[in-house]
Order: C-alpha cells, then sequence, then structure tokens
C-alpha cells in the first residue's frame, strides 16, 4: 500500500466520481503533483451506490448547462480514457400527473431546447410507447429526452483514476484526512492518518462527508447525508431493448434496465438525515403503492437484490461549486442532492478552470456555499 507524498502542489480529498473527474481534468492540464486522498476504495461512497442516470434534463439553467457538458464527455469517454462505461442512452422519461409539474416542466423544456438539449413534452399514448411498462391513468403528459440514458458508476470512477495516473497524479486509498492546517487565510496543509501533507490547495470532493471536511478548515459547506435505496429485480420477459430511464415524478418512483431486470428506486419521505447505509423494509409499502398506481406490471416481478447509499443533500438541492472566500485556495466541489455522478465530468472541468484562474465555460457563481448566508438559494425542481 503506497504512502502519501509529503507534499502536493493540490490535494483532492474523495475517491469517487467528482474527486477522480477533478484529478484527472487537473493532471491532464499539466498541473504537477496531483494528489487524491480517498480514505476507503475508489468508488466504495455514493458513487458505487448511484443509480447511473446521466441526463440534461433539469430546471436551473447551470444544471441544463453542467448536465449537456457532461453528456458529451461519456460520450467520448472510452475514446479520451481507454473505458468502457456501458452508456446507454436511451432517453429520460419523467412522468407528470398535475397540471402544476405540466407547466413546471414545459418551462423546463422550453428552457432546454433554447440551450441545445433535444427534450420535448408528449402526451401518455406516447409516454406508454417509449416505456410500455407503465400504466396511464391519471397521466396528464410527459417530458423526454433522447439523449439521455445511464451508465455505470464504477467504470466511470476506474476510467478516470487510470487516466489521471498516466497523466502524472498520485492516487492513495485507505488514507483519512484528519484535518486541515492553514496560517492566517491559507491552507498548509492536509493531515491524515497516514501523514502530513503539505500544500496550498485543497478541493472538498468529499460527498456526504462534505461538511466535515469543510469544517476542518473553518468553511461551512451546508451537507447533509441522506439515505437512498434501490432494489434490483430478476429478468423482465420482453423488456424492450431502448426502455428509457422512467420516473413518476409525482411518486418519485423510478426504473431503468439493468441487465435482463431492472433498477428501481424511489424517496422515502420518512428518511432521516444520518450516514446509515443498511438497507430496510420500511419503504417497500410506499414503493409498492407507487408501482401499483403507475406501473403495475412491476408488482409481478421478483427482487433479487438492492443496496443503500447516501445523497449529499444541500437545502435547495442544488451544487455547492466554488473557492471559499475566508480561506485561501480551499475549492469544493459537493452537495449535488443525487445528480453528482451525471456531472462529474463537467464539473471536473469547472474544478480545474478555478484552480488555475481561467473563466469556466459556465459561470457557477451562484452555485457558491455563501447563497445561503446570502439568503439566495438556488432551487433545482427536476430532483427524484
Amino acid at each position: 500500500m503506497n504512502a502519501p507524498p509529503a507534499r502536493a502542489e493540490v490535494v483532492v480529498i474523495g475517491g469517487g466520481v467528482m474527486g477522480t473527474s477533478i484529478a484527472y481534468h487537473l493532471a491532464r492540464a499539466g498541473v504537477e503533483d496531483v494528489l487524491l486522498v480517498e480514505r476507503g476504495e475508489l468508488a466504495s461512497g455514493s458513487t458505487s451506490r448511484a443509480a447511473g442516470g446521466v441526463r440534461a434534463q433539469f430546471s436551473d439553467e447551470l444544471n441544463i448547462l453542467l448536465g449537456a457538458r457532461s453528456l458529451e464527455a461519456f460520450a467520448r469517454f472510452e475514446r479520451d480514457t481507454g473505458q468502457d462505461i456501458g452508456l446507454h442512452r436511451v432517453g429520460y422519461l419523467f412522468l407528470l400527473s398535475t397540471p402544476e409539474d405540466v407547466a413546471s416542466f414545459e418551462a423546463g423544456v422550453r428552457r432546454q431546447n433554447a440551450l441545445g438539449v433535444p427534450s420535448r413534452m408528449t402526451d401518455p399514448a406516447e409516454a406508454r410507447r417509449l416505456s410500455p411498462l407503465i400504466g396511464t391513468e391519471g397521466l396528464l403528459a410527459a417530458a423526454f429526452s433522447p439523449d439521455d440514458g445511464h451508465c455505470t458508476p464504477e467504470a466511470v470512477v476506474h476510467g478516470y483514476a487510470a487516466a489521471a495516473r498516466r497523466h502524472g497524479a498520485t492516487l492513495v486509498r485507505h488514507c483519512e484526512v484528519t484535518g486541515v492546517e492553514t496560517r492566517g487565510d491559507a491552507v498548509t496543509a492536509v493531515v491524515t492518518d497516514r501523514g502530513r501533507i503539505a500544500t496550498s490547495t485543497v478541493v472538498c470532493a468529499a460527498g456526504a462527508w462534505s461538511r466535515a471536511v469543510g469544517a476542518m478548515a473553518g468553511v461551512d459547506l451546508p451537507v447533509e447525508p441522506l439515505r437512498r435505496q434501490i432494489a434490483v429485480t430478476g429478468p423482465v420477459p420482453g423488456l424492450p431493448p431502448r426502455l428509457p430511464m422512467t420516473i413518476d415524478f409525482t411518486s418519485s418512483l423510478y426504473f431503468h434496465a439493468e441487465g435482463p431486470g431492472l433498477l428501481l428506486g424511489m424517496s422515502d419521505p420518512d428518511e432521516s438525515t444520518g450516514f446509515a447505509t443498511g438497507t430496510h423494509d420500511r419503504w417497500i409499502p410506499r414503493l409498492c403503492a407507487a408501482m401499483e398506481h403507475r406501473a403495475p406490471a412491476l408488482l409481478d416481478l421478483r427482487r433479487t437484490g438492492g443496496w443503500a447509499g447516501l445523497y449529499e443533500v444541500t437545502p435547495d438541492r442544488n451544487a455547492l461549486i466554488g473557492e471559499a472566500r475566508s480561506v485561501s485556495r480551499f475549492l469544493y466541489a459537493t452537495g449535488f442532492s443525487g445528480h453528482g455522478f451525471l456531472q462529474g465530468p463537467a464539473v471536473g472541468e469547472v474544478v480545474r478552470d478555478l484552480f488555475l484562474g481561467h473563466d469556466p465555460f459556465v459561470d457557477i457563481t451562484p452555485l457558491r456555499a455563501e447563497r445561503f448566508a446570502a439568503d439566495a438559494p438556488r432551487p433545482e425542481v427536476n430532483c427524484v
């Protein structure tokens, strides 16, 4: 097991998709002595437990741009890194059952179209043709974008990690950060359970654990961990080969193809914040009720497995991206509230540019953590 170096130009904390993307983009840009530290294995946190959806269908313009940029990167990922990520661009289909949601998604589609995303509204009959497992009772409309889809989160992480190493970055596993040293308003070192690393720059990409990392440097990152569960089913007879990621927006029930079966999940309003990742069956009655209402064909499927992971939730369900004002060269990319995996490629570019002092392809100033102290939240509506 390799030990961390005594010095690095920049230390990235977190070995999920966000951290490995950032390390890759920094190293590829020629930044020397890029070090990533991960307290467990790469992709062992939230990334490995994500549903793998990738999309640009958002209500927030910044998220649309970050999602679209990431979709471009996922499409060329194997060419750039040599890693096959199992990308299936089968589309995202949001099922809408209230007039308010229809109006909100119509506005979102107009905004997405203006930014080059080929999303569109559909009627219930077309929604059923796209996703034959659903029922249309009470369904008013749907929103669909053919460019969206899903891929394999762990493959993305390992692709970025291998490419980062090829460009000169060092990645150290089983190395837990226990402190961030500062002198005045400047970062001077990262302290780990395996030694001190002198550095002038820290990037926090620690997902659900980011609040604690920020506190080490006196930076408030308002992120709370929230358990979300996923179930996997056995084979589905006649499963459509291009079944889109399908989301019943009212209940948050979602599903997509996973091998010969389905991966499915939904939010649990009774879940409290915390770091518990054990699975439980308390959500099953609500899950079954949602399936009975919107996709009764799913009730006949046998559940073969599942897991739980952590969302990294902020008060407005939108990301925290920026550089701390109180501490020089403490950068962060966290709080994605369920859409971090799909934005990893674009956010890696953004953090690279922030580190280099360049203007990113999109102005992420509204996503700075200080927006909450300034009473300027930036809510994202299209969260599940």
